[in-house]
């Protein structure tokens, strides 16, 4: 208030903002009460000509007089509540009456359809709102309490906040409202709120006297910016109480600053708690005491009332047009006449610098420029608090450069350096993801570790990300690593195995081959043709080698060669069988010795045959191998499995595989016929026997081989088919072979020709 007196009479001194016009100025107390706000503005404004015909006239009288008294009440500067502003808006309006406050912050006064005239030099709670969701989710709180009063600033105030603050990933643990005149039940019921709550922070929407005790404890808050207005302190000091209107604010304050009680006041019978206090004697100096009146190094919410009655006047200095030369001599010219209407938009329009480098001016909505001092609340030695400014807000600077605060200066509860963690769960660590627990904020959560193939590299991440293809999550899930590569290889257990049986068939092939060589001309290896039985051997060597291709990273030879080498080997081999069975069949089913069906198929012809059955995989491989060939192939798809990437080969044409097996299968089936025909023929050495066990072995191999060929994952469909080439080769091996080298080796003399007719001497 003596700001405001202050700043009218610097104006009225100041020969250069409007000359030649004096401002005055009518004080009323609204006691933050609507009603007395109310009756406060109507007793205002019935001095006005255009409320009450008898006082114009009244005016009309003292036209020579410097102020213009033909005008109404030109603005109004106030009121400090937004809920006592709003009423006195919303009634000024209407008549295009200015209503410029120094403090009043309610987001609702921005409407410019309900308050039309409203105007102000405290930025709004919109920007306090964005500043302080920025400050609390900069000092890492997402989880913290609100505390409001009944009055619309904390009302609004707090809505904007939680609406805002929850778009940042924000939880509002409690909200507390103090009424106006709180029971003891009700103050306990709050403090309960706050001590059992998790949440460490509290945010406030109050005047700093409701809650000063709360405020006390380390508190960081939003507040204007300040200055040192030059002569103020002088100004105040120098104010004596006086019985003259206008002066009962100031007679009040002196008495309970000295605590004692002025004669004038007594005497005029003003009753009040100064009756039993000790008379004033009249040398209370200002001087010689230190209170919130006398300290105006930085004065704030002074400063806005300041900034607003020179926005008052340097509207009026443009409204009078003060800056032209005229009749009048370079003064300002006195209008017969004064709209309001006129000069609020010349109000609106304001836009000067002040004394303190600061713009003032009014945005679209009356709002000025958003600017904040952060304050801290700190205790000095002698347990006073002092407001020690720890950064800045400027709602008009980028994104990036609004909030500045210099953490290491602020001091918190119990004098702490250290900043307070306030959340519902702690953040989870790289690695892990939040899961939000049902019915609970999202503030409150639990942490999941992130699933194989997914990472999390930053601290409170609410989701996992994927690795990309041919990656996969280290250990720890913070980091994608380049896919392990996973093939049957010649030194896993299952390889060295596979490999050990190719081998130990191979040998015991090869040892067979020898056997037979050395006794190739005695007459169970002569017999059904020797040649044949050569070939067949040969074929099985390279059915059990042919299996190692499938060993080992797959390459771009590899792929190719193995399935031709698997298909071309046991087609070969079962050609030879075709052939051992169809001479055995034509050998015991002719009674006479050098019947027709022996020389109908002689040896010619067995070869004949053989190439014949052999020729069309041949042509087939070919074919597949060149049209559409296998090729190396990186198959992701069993990395969520397993987390490894299988190097296989891939056949872009899949019926080639069945193609090649399905005819290995109709050679099988048509050596299992013939020989099933050949039975029942003589016991001593019935070799289409043999070849049917062979037979049976073979297609029982190979049938459970496609299930489980196709049902298998990765390297393991490798191992599947190669035990199924070693497990036919073996049979074939065995059944056909053995039998032979056991009479050769160990039963000699079953070794001749009529041994093998079945008449050999006992």
């Amino acid at each position: 208030m003596m700001t405001m007196v202050f700043a009218v009479e610097e104006i009225n001194h100041n020969s250069s903002l409007l000359p030649g016009v004096k401002l005055g100025y009518h004080i009323i107390d609204c006691c933050d009460h609507i009603p007395t706000g109310l009756q406060a503005l109507f007793s205002v404004k019935n001095t006005g000509y255009y409320l009450n015909e008898n006082t114009r006239e009244e005016i009309k009288t003292k036209e020579s007089s410097t102020c213009l008294y033909y005008s109404p009440v030109p603005a109004v500067i106030g009121l400090a509540p937004s809920s006592s502003t709003r009423a006195v808006a919303h009634t000024l309006g209407p008549f295009n009456i200015p209503l410029v406050s120094y403090f009043s912050t309610c987001t609702c006064l921005t409407d410019k359809h309900l308050y039309p005239s409203f105007l102000r030099t405290v930025p709004s709670d919109l920007f306090q709102v964005r500043g302080l969701v920025k400050l609390v989710t900069f000092l890492g709180w997402f989880w913290v309490g609100t505390i409001g009063t009944m009055d619309d600033y904390s009302l609004y105030g707090i809505q904007a906040f939680s609406n805002q603050f929850g778009r940042q990933g924000g939880c509002v643990a409690f909200h507390l409202t103090i009424p106006t005149s709180p029971t003891m039940a009700e103050i306990q019921e709050m403090t309960d709120t706050l001590e059992s709550s998790t949440a460490r922070v509290v945010v406030v929407f109050a005047t700093e006297g409701k809650l000063l005790n709360l405020f006390s404890e380390g508190t960081l808050g939003f507040t204007f910016p300040g200055v040192s207005i030059p002569g103020l302190k002088e100004f105040l000091l120098n104010v004596r109480p006086s019985p003259k209107p206008g002066m009962e604010f100031f007679n009040m304050f002196w008495e309970e600053h000295f605590g004692c009680k002025l004669d004038f006041r007594y005497n005029s019978g003003f009753q009040n708690n100064s009756l039993y206090m000790p008379v004033c004697t009249g040398s209370e100096d200002l001087r010689n005491t230190d209170s919130s009146y006398s300290d105006v190094s930085q004065v704030r919410i002074s400063y806005n009332v300041y900034k607003a009655v020179y926005a008052v006047a340097h509207a009026l200095h443009t409204f009078l047009n003060c800056d032209s030369a005229g009749p009048s001599g370079g003064l300002c010219e006195k209008h017969s006449s004064f709209s309001n209407g006129q000069f609020l938009q010349y109000l609106k329009m304001v836009n000067f610098t002040n004394q303190f480098d600061d713009k003032v001016y009014f945005d679209s909505n009356g709002e000025p420029v958003p600017l904040y001092d952060i304050i801290n609340w700190q205790k000095d030695s002698k347990d006073k608090i002092r407001f020690i400014k720890v950064g800045t807000y400027d709602g008009s600077a980028p994104q990036r450069e609004q909030l500045q605060i210099k953490k290491n200066t602020i001091v918190w509860t119990k004098g702490q350096l250290q900043v307070p963690v306030s959340q519902c769960s702690a953040p989870c660590p790289p690695g892990s993801r939040q899961a939000t627990r049902q019915g609970e904020p999202k503030c409150c959560f639990d942490c999941l570790p992130c699933a194989d193939g997914e990472i999390s590299n930053q601290t409170g991440s609410t989701e996992c990300t994927k690795c990309p293809e041919y990656f996969w999550s280290d250990k720890e899930k913070v980091k994608c690593v380049a896919g392990e590569e996973e093939f049957l290889s010649f030194y896993d257990t299952m390889g060295i195995i596979l490999v050990a049986l190719t081998l130990l068939g191979f040998l015991l092939t090869t040892i067979i081959t020898i056997v037979f060589h050395s006794f190739r001309f005695t007459p169970i290896v002569k017999a059904n043709n020797s040649e044949i039985s050569f070939l067949l051997l040969l074929s099985l060597k390279l059915c059990f080698l042919c299996s190692l291709v499938f060993i080992g990273q797959p390459s771009w030879w590899t792929c190719r060669l193995r399935q031709a080498a698997f298909g071309i080997s046991f087609v070969l081999c079962l050609s030879c069988l075709l052939v051992k069975t169809i001479v055995v069949l034509l050998a015991f089913r002719t009674n006479v010795p050098g019947s027709r069906g022996r020389k109908l198929f002689g040896t010619s012809q067995q070869r004949i045959l053989i190439i014949c059955a052999t020729a069309p995989q041949i042509c087939l491989c070919s074919g597949w191998v060149l049209g559409a060939p296998p090729f190396p192939f990186r198959n992701p798809n069993y990395q969520a499995l397993t987390g490894k990437i299988v190097v296989e080969c891939k056949e872009p044409w899949p019926p080639g595989f069945y193609l090649v097996l399905g005819y290995i299968g109709l050679l099988a089936f048509v050596c299992l016929l013939l020989a099933f025909f050949g039975r029942k023929l003589p016991d001593t050495f019935n070799e289409a026997k043999f070849i049917s066990f062979s037979m049976l072995i073979f297609w029982a191999v190979w049938i459970s081989f496609i299930p489980a060929y196709v049902s298998s994952p990765g390297k393991f469909s490798v191992a599947v088919e190669i035990f199924a080439i070693l497990a036919s080769s073996f049979g074939l091996l065995l059944c056909i072979f053995v039998p032979k080298c056991y009479i050769i080796l160990l039963h000699p003399e079953r070794n001749i020709k009529k041994g093998m007719t079945g008449k050999y001497p006992r």
